[in-house]
């Protein structure tokens, strides 16, 4: 995803960051080392070294530092970016366990019930056009159970778990 333009407000100490979709906003509490009331943040713009996808910013006394786009995504609970990041895990779990497993490709994809091509693209960590419904379904080919926890987010100490 691209960061078409960033705004920063020292007052409300937050940046506002604009994609294609939507726009985001990201407070400066979350920074690495977040602005002061001596050395606030005087400027900020789209870092094109980045390939657009972070944001630069730049305080009084002349340091610099950078926010990219997972980090603003993340902090907003993005959904598509929650759903990628469960693909990816899924996928890094399903790798570690065919390193494991004595069944060979051929046995997995029959299993599956899928083509070559397509197991390839279920293993690639990238790939996220992918269905959590086929990572499950290979997970399970190659021995694994899947729990699925669902948790209440909110900012109490007190969570209500739900397994699946």
């Amino acid at each position: 995803m691209k960061i078409k333009q960033v705004e920063y407000n020292n007052r409300i100490k937050s940046f506002r960051v604009q994609t294609s979709g939507k726009t985001l906003a990201f407070p400066y509490a979350y920074l690495e080392i977040p602005p002061s009331i001596n050395n606030p943040v005087v400027d900020c713009w789209v870092d094109q070294e980045m390939a657009g996808e972070a944001f630069t910013y730049q305080f009084k006394d002349g340091r610099e530092g950078t926010v990219h786009i997972e980090q603003v995504l993340e902090y907003n609970q993005d959904p598509n970016y929650l759903t990628e990041q469960l693909l990816y895990k899924l996928t890094v779990a399903a790798q570690k366990r065919l390193k494991q497993t004595d069944l060979s490709t051929r046995e997995i994809i029959r299993r599956l019930g899928t083509s070559p091509a397509q197991f390839y693209r279920l293993m690639d960590q990238t790939n996220t056009t992918k269905s959590i419904n086929k990572m499950v379904n290979l997970l399970q080919v190659l021995g694994c159970e899947v729990e699925v926890v669902v948790k209440e987010h909110t900012g109490k100490t007190q969570n209500r778990d739900v397994r699946i």
